[in-house]
């Protein structure tokens, strides 16, 4: 019988080498035919919660682009001030991306096209904030880099018609005011708003400015905006309990454990407000935009931290001084071995599973408070 002919009662045998490539196929998810995202393309503005390397070689102690930073992340030190993956790592992934969203600093051509990260560590509303730690890139700035990207792809896409329908289809996070707070009005030494404004009066003087950016930039040469050139679907994050981080209990909480209330009530009326300005921003035409309640998933985290498998809440993975809050992770510092148990990587920021948590919760709401109208799960479909 011919070698290409099978009789019905023949016994047939896989060759070996053609098994085991079939084995490893069906075992390997990378060789499973994966959907398209989402969303074409995820835009990312923030501060050093969600900063993935814009800030590595600028002249700023707002950096973090070496060891321990990194540890549990498969590229090492990237410039993610955590452990592993940030929040918008997370959501990326929730996305559908196969890779994570680039840093601005490195990403031109067509790489723009999935998406960019433009957040930068220290970055606040104001233009000021921060200035202590040297370089960033304020949100002013962030959104002339917007500009810059909008730009160059519209040469790609061939027109600014096409551009703004492409971007309107794509997700746009806007997370600022935590360095407002922490870096600027709580920061007497060398800042006088705190002299300058109540509680209210700042919150409604950031919010005044934050809704001007959202809608008209700071670029004196162009008329665009965020919502002018394509954003329809955007994610504005609420500020955080910065006064339960490890380095405001280090400085004022008298047993290194309870809250300052003072900064997390200042922070719940801008929170407020910023609920306010997405009604306002939803009567524009075709506008959608969502709150996601960052204090509130972060409060609930930190309420229920047993049950999320966190036992140490209160100081950092790794740092100096009480709590581990007076300073960020020292260069090769040895961190914590049980990380998945802390709340916090270093005197400011969430670990990775912190991080996993709050991620999972803005893309699938897991109470009724933690979005609104929406989350992004469902702005997806909007």
């Amino acid at each position: 019988m011919p070698h290409s002919q099978l009789s019905w009662g023949a016994t047939w045998q896989w060759p070996p080498l053609l098994l085991l490539l079939l084995l490893v196929w069906s075992r390997s998810p990378v060789a499973v035919v994966r959907a398209d995202p989402l969303v074409p393309c995820y835009f990312i503005f923030g501060d050093s919660l969600v900063d993935n390397g814009n800030n590595n070689n600028i002249g700023s102690l707002a950096v973090a682009n070496y060891p321990p930073y990194g540890i549990d992340f498969d590229g090492g030190p990237s410039g993610r001030f955590t452990n592993g993956l940030t929040t918008v790592d997370v959501i990326a992934q929730l996305l559908g991306f196969d890779d994570f969203i680039p840093p601005y600093v490195n990403t031109r051509g067509q790489a723009l096209l999935s998406g960019v990260n433009f957040a930068s560590a220290a970055a606040g509303i104001r233009e000021e904030t921060g200035r202590q730690l040297g370089g960033r890139t304020p949100f002013g700035g962030q959104l002339q880099n917007y500009q810059s990207a909008v730009q160059e792809m519209v040469s790609i896409l061939g027109d600014e018609d096409s551009t703004a329908n492409y971007l309107s289809k794509c997700i746009f996070s806007v997370g600022m005011g935590s360095n407002d707070y922490l870096n600027n009005y709580f920061m007497p030494a060398f800042y006088t708003t705190g002299q300058q404004y109540s509680p209210e009066q700042f919150a409604d003087v950031l919010i005044q400015q934050y809704s001007q950016q959202l809608k008209v930039t700071l670029s004196t040469c162009s008329s665009m905006t965020l919502y002018n050139y394509g954003a329809r679907k955007v994610v504005l994050i609420g500020v955080g309990l910065v006064g339960c981080a490890p380095n405001e209990l280090a400085q004022h909480s008298p047993n290194g454990v309870t809250c300052i209330e003072e900064i997390n009530s200042a922070i719940r009326i801008f929170n407020r407000k910023l609920i306010n300005l997405v009604d306002q921003f939803n009567t524009m035409e075709g506008a959608h935009f969502i709150y996601i309640d960052g204090y509130g998933i972060f409060e609930d985290i930190l309420r229920n931290a047993g049950a999320n498998g966190l036992s140490v809440t209160n100081r950092g993975c790794c740092g100096v001084g009480r709590n581990n809050g007076q300073i960020t992770c020292l260069p090769y510092q040895t961190p914590c071995s049980n990380r998945d148990n802390y709340l916090f990587f270093d005197a400011f920021h969430p670990t990775e599973a912190a991080n996993i948590i709050i991620g999972k919760r803005s893309f699938n709401a897991q109470l009724p408070s933690d979005a609104y109208p929406m989350d992004i799960s469902h702005l997806v479909r909007a």
